[in-house]
């Protein structure tokens, strides 16, 4: 298996972060309840929560595409409120590249590591 994590960031409309939070929450929660692959979600946000972002760790490719699948409308209902921007560090699946087509996200792959 080939773990990777992703960064996404929402810039969240004004007045809307009640309803980021609210949909944040049913994530989080689809996400313990339905997913296999998924290692990390964490959610930060600032202090007043229009910007958030999100650090995700998956155990394949397929994993992360079964987390979005898992997610319902909920994508759809975070981009009506927010502006995303992901990036995948770490892998270059093909499948994962066509499952985000339409999207603002980019691919990365190292270029050095310090490694233990």
């Amino acid at each position: 298996m080939s773990r990777f994590q992703t960064m996404v960031r929402f810039n969240i409309h004004v007045g809307k972060s009640a309803d980021f939070k609210r949909i944040a929450q049913d994530m989080i929660r689809l996400t313990r309840e339905k997913d296999t692959g998924t290692v990390r979600l964490d959610i930060f946000a600032n202090d007043d929560c229009s910007e958030v972002v999100f650090y995700e760790e998956f155990v394949s490719p397929e994993a992360r595409i079964e987390h979005l699948a898992n997610m319902g409308d909920n994508v759809d209902a975070m981009l009506a409120i927010g502006n995303m921007r992901a990036e995948v560090l770490a892998h270059a699946d093909r499948a994962l590249h066509s499952s985000v087509q339409g999207y603002d996200v980019s691919f990365y792959t190292p270029l050095l590591r310090l490694a233990p």
